[in-house]
């Protein structure tokens, strides 16, 4: 997608808030967050991490130098595998105004040989939101990959897609029944907007979020759809 347009699709939905949550990749956060400035949405930097257990994993910061840490450590347990553009897609980085600078060459659509604890303690370690993605889809989620939630992984909320209800998670997904929920944050078109989390905080960070997802001193976390 191209940042200007995100900026402006986000804005129509009446959305300030966002992260960019590439898979495995944080190239294009900067880009995004040019493009935002001055608008009101604020961008946050982050991504989606794919564990070895092939379990997606939203990763989200407060500041670029944390998501440049995470990068490292990922660009360091990544396989060195080409990427094949007829195949898996190009994988462009581009420019605030959505101009073409580079290529990933290396593919992003795999696996890290990251554990998903080992994820957990890095993104925790360097101070950032860890929220396994679509846990309930059968395609790289928690559920299907590993069958339960692992009770020694502390996670700050659950993400669950947007064909959930979350009054019908105790019933069909009783293991993930307790756990901070958010939804529908996967936005891989222009079309998918929802702006589904309403968050209520004092400003837009991640201690803030942290205490909204979990009720605590005023903030809070409403699921709700357009």
């Amino acid at each position: 997608m191209i940042p200007p347009l995100i900026v402006t699709e986000a804005l129509n939905h009446q959305i300030n808030l966002i992260a960019i949550t590439d898979h495995n990749s944080t190239a294009n956060i900067t880009s995004v967050q040019k493009a935002a400035l001055g608008t009101g949405l604020v961008v946050l930097p982050g991504m989606e991490l794919q564990t070895r257990e092939e379990v997606h994993s939203l990763c989200i910061f407060d500041t670029l130098e944390q998501a440049a840490e995470l990068q490292l450590y990922v660009d360091q347990n990544l396989p060195d595998i080409q990427n094949r553009p007829d195949f898996f897609g190009e994988q462009f980085v581009v420019d605030e105004t959505g101009d073409f600078l580079r290529r990933e060459e290396r593919l992003l659509l795999c696996s890290s040989t990251i554990s998903l604890e080992q994820a957990w303690r890095k993104v925790k370690d360097l101070g950032g939101l860890f929220i396994p993605a679509h846990v309930n889809r059968k395609g790289f989620g928690l559920i299907a990959n590993l069958g339960f939630v692992p009770p020694g992984i502390s996670f700050d909320a659950l993400e669950i897609s947007r064909h959930l209800e979350v009054s019908e998670v105790p019933i069909k997904f009783p293991q993930i029944a307790g756990y901070p929920l958010i939804q529908s944050g996967d936005v891989h078109g222009l079309d998918e907007f929802l702006g589904a989390n309403e968050l209520i905080i004092n400003q837009p960070t991640i201690h803030e979020i942290s205490l909204a997802l979990q009720h605590l001193e005023g903030r809070s976390l409403k699921i709700r759809m357009n």
